[in-house]
C-alpha cells in the first residue's frame, strides 16, 4: 500500500512539474482591444437650403427628439439667413412612442419603433416639410419610421399624413 502511495505521489509531482509542456510567459500587449465608438447624440435639425435638406446645428439643451422637433418648428419664427423651412404656419404639439413596456423576461435587444408626431396648423404639409420632421426625428436610430398626425384647428378631424422613413423623402 505504501508503494502505491509513493507511486501516486511521484506521478502527481511529475505532472505538476511537466504541466502541459508550455512554460508560462508574461502577458504581451500586441494591440489595443477592440472598442465600439458610439457617436455623440445629435443636436442638429434639418432645414432647407436652395430647396434641399441640410443639417444645421440646433440651439437645444438636450438631444431628445422632442427638444429637436421643438427647435425645428421654432426655427420658422427665426431669421434663418440663406436657410429656410417648409414648416411655417405649423406648430409642434407632441410625440408618442409605440414601444411597449419591456417584459421582465424579454431579451434586451436593440429596439425600434414608430414615432408619432402630432402637428397643428392650416394648409397642406408639403413633402419637404414631412422630410424635415422625419429626418430630424430619425437621427435617433431607435425609430424605424415616423408617423405624422395633422391636427386641424376649429374641430376639424385630424388627418394621418402617413408613415415615413427619411430615405424615402430625401
Amino acid at each position: 500500500m505504501a508503494d502505491r502511495r509513493a507511486l501516486a505521489a511521484t506521478l502527481l509531482a511529475l505532472l505538476a512539474v511537466a504541466a502541459c509542456g508550455i512554460s508560462p510567459t508574461d502577458v504581451e500587449v500586441r494591440a489595443t482591444p477592440p472598442v465600439i465608438e458610439v457617436p455623440p447624440p445629435s443636436k442638429t435639425i434639418y432645414l432647407l437650403k436652395n430647396g434641399k435638406l441640410t443639417l444645421e446645428p440646433a440651439d437645444v439643451e438636450s438631444d431628445t427628439v422632442s427638444s429637436l422637433l421643438t427647435a425645428l418648428f421654432d426655427a420658422s419664427g427665426l431669421p434663418l439667413g440663406d436657410r429656410d423651412t417648409a414648416l411655417r404656419g405649423f406648430t409642434f404639439e407632441r410625440i408618442e412612442d409605440s414601444l411597449n413596456p419591456i417584459q421582465r423576461d424579454e431579451v434586451q435587444l436593440p429596439r425600434t419603433s414608430t414615432l408619432t408626431v402630432f402637428i397643428r396648423g392650416e394648409g397642406t404639409l408639403s413633402r419637404l416639410a414631412k422630410a424635415q420632421i422625419v429626418c430630424t426625428a430619425q437621427q435617433d436610430a431607435a425609430f424605424e419610421q415616423v408617423k405624422i398626425i395633422h391636427i386641424y384647428p376649429e374641430n376639424r378631424p385630424s388627418k394621418t399624413e402617413g408613415r415615413f422613413i427619411c430615405g424615402d423623402l430625401k
